[in-house]
């Protein structure tokens, strides 16, 4: 064999281990390859290793099936009884059906913050500042299953929103400080008149049998002289009941 030969058969070799290095891919566990051969969709790739057609022939596109976290930035809303709030909220999503991800939109992770942003003015300017406030849960419920079913044709699959801050106007923040406020008030209003109430019940049933049993004034009397008579600061000048004296004669 000839140097020509030998440098011709060089090359070859050279040109096979190119090839087969350029076609030899690996996708983790959570990827899996989308891949285009001329133009044309074929069969997942991975996860693993596995090989495609090198010089543009096949075209790979990995797809991470992860969980992603999306931060929805603050969205400036005018709730159903037009109070402005500015609200955001996180997303957790995930890609399902990775050859629609690929195929059927352009940017799936852009195009799912861009829907929630649409989706949470829209829904939030449906429900009233106390709603929004106060049933959270059924908001975030609501969010989930809207933004879930427009992005199911793109292979996403929309697992939790959760609306994190609302920011109120500060003319707003103090008159509902002022709203509760007076809530406080009324409630300690109503309860410390539930007590005179009771209080008054109790008294007039005190009356009713002080006034069938006359000798149970008499006793109080006493008992109130001797917790007086504990305090030794001062001298008490008192008078004696005259139904006292007349019990006292008897006896």
């Amino acid at each position: 064999m000839d140097f020509g030969s030998v440098s011709i058969l060089v090359v070859v070799l050279v040109i096979i281990l190119v090839a087969v290095f350029s076609s030899l891919r690996i996708a983790n566990e959570y990827e899996r390859g989308v891949v285009f051969r001329l133009g044309r969709l074929i069969p997942l790739k991975g996860p693993g290793l596995f090989f495609i057609i090198p010089f543009g022939v096949d075209r790979l596109v990995k797809i991470d099936l992860r969980t992603i976290t999306l931060e929805v930035p603050p969205q400036e809303i005018i709730t159903n009884d037009n109070v402005t709030a500015k609200v955001n909220a996180v997303i957790y999503f995930q890609v399902v059906d990775a050859r629609r991800a690929v195929t059927q939109v352009l940017n799936y992770i852009n195009a799912t913050s861009q829907i929630s942003q649409t989706t949470l003015r829209a829904a939030l300017g449906q429900s009233t500042l106390d709603e929004l406030l106060a049933n959270r849960e059924k908001i975030n419920q609501n969010l989930q299953r809207i933004i879930d079913e427009q992005t199911e044709p793109w292979g996403i699959k929309v697992a939790v929103v959760e609306i994190k801050d609302v920011e109120l106007p500060s003319t707003m923040q103090r008159a509902m400080a002022k709203q509760a406020e007076a809530e406080r008030e009324k409630r300690a209003k109503i309860v410390h008149a539930a007590g005179e109430l009771e209080a008054s019940q109790k008294l007039a049933q005190a009356a009713t049998a002080m006034a069938v049993e006359p000798m149970t004034i008499t006793l109080r009397y006493l008992q109130t002289l001797t917790e007086i008579a504990s305090e030794k600061n001062s001298t008490i000048i008192f008078p004696l009941p005259i139904e006292l004296l007349n019990l006292l004669k008897t006896k």
